[in-house]
């Protein structure tokens, strides 16, 4: 084999090795929701003391996108404290929008990430904005806070630039 020819096959070899495994596609909250799917209106705790008859169930009936499962994503969204230890949170739930669970009721499971990250997030970041990376499930998940339709164990979490 020509000089060349070995040249060419080490850089031909070492583009290839270049190139992430398995690039996350970067998502939105948008893309959480089926095409046709309109979630309810965010409301204050208020509107449900002045409406009792108000239909907080409508917020549980929320379809997923299925070709979603499996599949490699980044997304940004705020961090709603689940589990830690003394360092930094390693289960959260991850919301479109910072104080999502505050609400009455929480945003509907399609918009609600069930998130574990064995690393844990420090508490610091917990309160800004963060990009998540790792791989999304179509899975349901009935907690005290929050039904979640989407879980993800995190591959990294970092504050959003």
């Amino acid at each position: 084999m020509t000089l060349l020819k070995k040249l060419s096959t080490l850089l031909a070899l070492g583009l290839v090795l270049a190139l992430p495994v398995s690039a996350a596609e970067k998502i939105g909250w948008k893309d959480l929701l089926p095409e046709g799917f309109t979630p309810p209106p965010v409301r204050p705790q208020s509107y449900y003391d002045a409406n009792p008859e108000a239909d907080k169930q409508s917020h549980l009936d929320a379809p997923v996108v299925e070709s979603l499962d499996g599949k490699k994503v980044r997304i940004p969204g705020y961090v709603v404290q689940l589990e830690g230890n003394a360092d930094a949170v390693t289960e959260f739930l991850l919301v479109p929008y910072f104080g999502a669970c505050v609400h009455v009721p929480p945003p509907p499971p399609n918009q609600i990430i069930h998130v574990v990250y064995e690393q844990g997030v420090p508490y610091e970041h917990t309160y800004d904005a963060v990009w998540i990376e790792g791989t999304i499930k179509t899975q349901r998940t009935e907690g005290e806070l929050a039904v979640t339709g989407y879980s993800m164990t995190a591959d990294s979490v970092e504050v959003y630039q």
